[in-house]
């Protein structure tokens, strides 16, 4: 079978993202290969990142914001999006969610491989080879999103406040999302991030890339018991199975 026949096979196979609480994530087994891909996953959607910005041709909005934010304080582009993380991740307090080990993982990981990436990779001088960075990073990016998605260790943090926010609000999956990433886009311009044709590429390509690559890379659990009454609030996961891949990122 080609790669492209198996791609469009995995596309047809349903995923089968299960819904659990953070200690049920972490009692479902499979443990050494979930754990596994996390880590893989969230290092090469950080390894994305970094050749979207070596690209110079836009980045997505949430990297828009890093970028502008990086602008005015000086650190390194990784320990804005750890830094930034971290913030969103308090933003889950009032909407009563707890993160997976996969939303903690989220945090630190993926600021710590774009870091590593950005001072292996150097930024191309040929126009076409900048293209094969941004597109070659959003397959990357499809990979990683889908490695990490598909461990079933729970969503990142951004993804964990839109799916939070939705809940608790009524308000569609795809309304929050938009608001949410046109605000930190804009904030993020308004601030020195770089926009480009990349920015558009990236929202246009970047669902069709983790539509094709999750159900290949969803780890099979079984379906856990429910949570007893009274206890703690599942963490978002619980949320995906009504979302489409493409509305899942970091």
């Amino acid at each position: 079978m080609s790669p492209i026949q198996t791609l469009r096979a995995g596309a047809r196979r349903r995923v089968e993202l299960v819904p659990m609480s953070p200690m049920q994530q972490l009692r479902a087994g499979r443990t050494v290969r979930r754990v596994s891909q996390l880590l893989v996953g969230l290092w090469l959607y950080g390894t994305a990142m970094a050749m979207f910005i070596r690209a110079e041709l836009g980045l997505d909005p949430w990297d828009v914001f890093h970028y502008g934010v990086q602008q005015h304080l000086g650190l390194s582009f990784g320990t804005i999006v750890v830094i930034v993380g971290g913030f969103v991740l308090l933003l889950w307090i009032p909407l009563k969610q707890w993160p997976g080990l996969g939303t903690i993982a989220n945090v630190f990981v993926i600021g710590i491989a774009t870091d590593v990436m950005l001072a292996v990779l150097d930024a191309p001088s040929e126009l076409w080879l900048r293209w094969v960075f941004l597109l070659g990073g959003i397959v990357v990016n499809g990979i990683g999103g889908a490695m990490y998605i598909g461990s079933q260790y729970g969503p990142g943090p951004r993804d964990g406040l839109m799916t939070g926010l939705a809940h608790r609000t009524g308000l569609s999956i795809r309304l929050v999302r938009t608001a949410l990433e046109v605000s930190v886009l804009a904030i993020g311009w308004l601030l020195g991030g770089v926009v480009g044709l990349g920015t558009v590429l990236y929202a246009l390509l970047i669902g069709p890339a983790v539509q094709a690559f999750l159900p290949l890379l969803t780890v099979r659990l079984a379906t856990p018991p429910l949570a007893p009454s009274g206890s703690s609030s599942p963490s978002t996961v619980d949320d995906q199975q009504d979302l489409a891949p493409e509305e899942l990122g970091h």
